[in-house]
C-alpha cells in the first residue's frame, strides 16, 4: 500500500484547507483509514479516522471543525479543515489498516504534508 498526502500550505487563522491522500492499493474500501499530525517538538497524535464502514471519528481538539471522508471510487481519502488555528500547524500523516481503527504505528503510512495557519 502506497499513500500519497497533497493539500497542505499556509493559511490565516480562520480559514480552510482540505488534504487529500492517494491509496495505490485495489482493495481501499477494505482499510480503515486516518489521519494524523505532529507539531514542532510534540509527539505524533490522532486527528481523525474512518472505516471501511465509514464511522467516523475525531479528535477532541478538531471536533466541529475537521471532517474526514473517503471516496473509494477515486481511492482517496480526505480532511476537510475549516476555522483553523494556529495550534493546527504541523506535518499531516495519513494512514491505512486492514485490521486496526485508527491505524498504528506499524500499519501502512503517507508522507506528510505541511499545513501552516498564521495569527
Amino acid at each position: 500500500v502506497q499513500l500519497q498526502a497533497s493539500g497542505g500550505g499556509l493559511v490565516q487563522a480562520g480559514g480552510s484547507l482540505s488534504l487529500s491522500c492517494a491509496a495505490s492499493v485495489r482493495t481501499f474500501s477494505a482499510y480503515n483509514m486516518g489521519w494524523f499530525r505532529q507539531a514542532p517538538g510534540k509527539e505524533r497524535e490522532f486527528v481523525a479516522a474512518i472505516t471501511s464502514n465509514s464511522k467516523r471519528t475525531y479528535a477532541d481538539s478538531v471536533k466541529g471543525r475537521f471532517t474526514i471522508s473517503r471516496d473509494s471510487a477515486k481511492n482517496t481519502l480526505y480532511l476537510q479543515m475549516n476555522n483553523l488555528k494556529p495550534e493546527d500547524t504541523a506535518v499531516y500523516y495519513c494512514a491505512a489498516s486492514r485490521m486496526y481503527n485508527p491505524p498504528r504505528g506499524d500499519d501502512y503510512w503517507g508522507q506528510e504534508t505541511q499545513v501552516t495557519v498564521s495569527s
